[in-house]
């Protein structure tokens, strides 16, 4: 599969790994649908690039929203080819702790919005751009499409107050190699990248001193992840047919602690 004349449908392509990944996709001749609910940063991307990216505000969890927008993209572009899974939230909380100052339970409505957007939400949009991808004519190596989810190292090295998060990443983790099987038949590869410490929007709210120091525990490159360090390994994901069914560490050799 390549990047150029292709068609990718991006969730959480607003902003962070997302936003970078649909620039290097753009950058590679490729069309690009964005999936947010950050209305803002998405049309300002789909003006800056015109024809070459669209924007829809989409709920990952919902099954009409995420409908929708592959209603859309196939309407709009024919078809796709390529879905890259990057939304999602990252609650912090501890099972049992302090919140706003009251010592408690971990909010079970914290925990459940965290699994509906991260694990289901994914699973949500590969079910569907999977079903519409079987309609797609197979290229020389019998391939349909290439989906890429976005895990973390959390599923693997897990927080103090990461119990949700961790929760969520780790479901990710689990049914990449099932799906992947259940997809074979159809030409559709399915693969995971797990993220360590990027420069993401999240991180980057954080003071100088303090990205410097998160940066220094990687054993090499003693940095933080750049976004476009992530979409690269997305590029060779899609043009290498024989990555299918795994997880793949992004993380510059970083093994998390306890905290």
């Amino acid at each position: 599969m390549q990047l150029q004349s292709s068609t990718a449908i991006i969730t959480g392509g607003a902003s962070g790994l997302g936003e970078a990944t649909a620039r290097y996709f753009i950058a590679n001749g490729s069309n690009v649908v964005i999936l947010d609910l950050n209305e803002d940063a998405g049309q300002a991307l789909e003006s800056e690039f015109s024809s070459k990216i669209k924007f829809i505000k989409t709920d990952v969890s919902s099954e009409i929203d995420v409908q929708k927008a592959i209603d859309f993209t196939a309407k709009t572009f024919g078809s796709f080819q390529i879905v890259v899974n990057c939304a999602g939230i990252a609650p912090v909380g501890k099972t049992v702790g302090k919140v706003n100052g009251i010592y408690g339970p971990h909010s079970f409505g914290l925990f459940e919005k965290t699994i509906r957007v991260n694990l289901i939400g994914t699973f949500n949009v590969i079910r569907l751009a999977a079903f519409a991808m079987e309609k797609n004519t197979p290229n020389t190596d019998g391939e349909r499409g290439v989906i890429i989810n976005t895990a973390s190292i959390s599923a693997y090295d897990g927080q103090m107050g990461q119990v949700a998060y961790a929760a969520s990443k780790g479901g990710i983790v689990s049914m990449t190699l099932p799906i992947a099987r259940d997809l074979a038949k159809s030409g559709i590869r399915v693969m995971t990248i797990a993220p360590g410490l990027f420069e993401t929007p999240l991180m980057m709210g954080l003071p100088e001193e303090a990205r410097i120091s998160l940066g220094q525990q990687i054993p090499f490159p003693s940095r933080l992840g750049k976004p476009h360090e992530y979409a690269l390994l997305v590029k060779s994901i899609v043009e290498n047919p024989m990555l299918n069914g795994e997880v793949i560490r992004l993380d510059g050799a970083i093994r998390m602690g306890p905290k």
